[in-house]
């Protein structure tokens, strides 16, 4: 089974909780999960072998919420060339803004520039349609997980 280090961008706790529910799903399919809310490059760098999932929501013009934005950052000018990571992305936006899901598609789009592997397709959760993405995020999961 594989290990896989759970990156959560949250600023209201939905991401979380999403993240928390795939830490549930993915132990029971026999992975080792871990969560982490304020990452550091360090902590991601432990992963480049294994698999990582992200999940954040978006914020602003499409951003990034700051618990994961440093991340990125670091990502983008420290790290680079990413070819050993197999990675899924579970973006939360509002299909209201012109920027839906603008932190999670960003968080891809830098990946694959990395060339890291992504494993399934985003899973892209709409506000203004799901009520409790912790919930609505499950099949996808179990999917994911079984990808691994």
């Amino acid at each position: 089974m594989a290990k896989i280090g759970v990156f959560v961008g949250t600023v209201y706790g939905n991401a979380l909780a999403v993240a928390e529910n795939a830490q549930q799903l993915l132990e029971q399919q026999g992975h080792e999960v871990e969560i982490f809310e304020e990452a550091t490059l360090a902590q991601w760098q432990e992963y480049l072998q294994h698999v990582v999932l992200v999940v954040t929501s978006t914020t602003g013009q499409g951003d990034l919420p700051d618990n994961i934005q440093p991340l990125y950052t670091e990502l983008n000018d420290t790290l680079g060339y990413q070819p050993d990571l197999r990675y899924g992305v579970i973006a939360l936006g509002d299909s209201s803004y012109d920027t839906f899901c603008g932190g999670g598609r960003a968080f891809d789009e830098l990946l694959q520039e990395q060339e890291a592997k992504r494993m399934g397709e985003i899973l892209l959760i709409d506000a203004t349609e799901v009520y409790e993405p912790e919930a609505f995020a499950l099949d996808w999961i179990e999917q994911w997980g079984g990808l691994l």
